[in-house]
């Protein structure tokens, strides 16, 4: 008969793997439809789901570690993980840089934003409910691993609702700037999300302080 705490780790990792998933799905949807509206929050966005699917790789991985030795360091994947995480972050603040850019110099608007209403929406609701259920396992489990990563989805939480907001002022009022205010938004939080993958990649961090 399974233990309470092998059950518990089979919660972790399936919210492993549904954090995956759910951000593929995220990334394409966001991509697509902020390519076809010409909404650049809503492709950063986009793009970003893809980031923290290979943030979810790592993760899952290290709850498998974890579940066999606690107390054991980072593996080798983990760290090249987090590495790789760090640079891809780093490389979407530049390319939304430049697109703020290009839009501000050829005073570029979006065609429509609801889409990033609509999916900003859907994200919070899904990732309040992940952080949640994360945090929950984590604390019964007694792993400041998983509590940890709880409290990083909640920096997926402040990347939508950053796209909700400039959504939602683009689409009420029609203000021009309104797409690059949310970029420029994402570009903050995708720094942040990039040095603390780094300082996690060099044993300085386990936990999102932020949060």
């Amino acid at each position: 008969m399974e233990t309470k705490e092998r059950k518990l780790y089979k919660q972790a990792y399936r919210l492993s793997l549904f954090t995956i998933f759910y951000n593929i799905i995220e990334g394409v949807v966001s991509m697509l439809m902020g390519y076809e509206d010409e909404t650049l929050t809503l492709f950063g966005f986009g793009v970003d789901s893809f980031i923290e699917v290979m943030s979810g790789i790592g993760i899952a991985v290290m709850i498998l570690r974890i579940r066999q030795n606690p107390g054991s360091p980072k593996s080798n994947f983990e760290i090249k993980a987090l590495r790789i995480t760090g640079t891809a972050f780093y490389l979407l603040s530049a390319g939304l840089v430049v697109g703020i850019i290009f839009n501000l110099i050829n005073h570029h608007k979006p065609e429509t934003t609801l889409w990033g209403v609509i999916i900003s929406l859907v994200s919070i609701a899904v990732m309040i409910w992940l952080m949640n259920a994360k945090k929950r396992t984590g604390k019964q489990l007694n792993s400041p691993a998983i509590i940890a990563d709880s409290n990083c989805t909640k920096v997926c939480v402040y990347m939508s609702l950053v796209l909700l907001v400039s959504s939602l002022i683009y689409e009420l009022t029609g203000f021009a700037y309104a797409d690059l205010i949310g970029t420029a938004g994402l570009i903050y939080f995708s720094i942040t999300e990039g040095k603390e993958a780094f300082e996690n990649a060099k044993g300085k961090k386990d936990t999102c302080d932020r949060c």
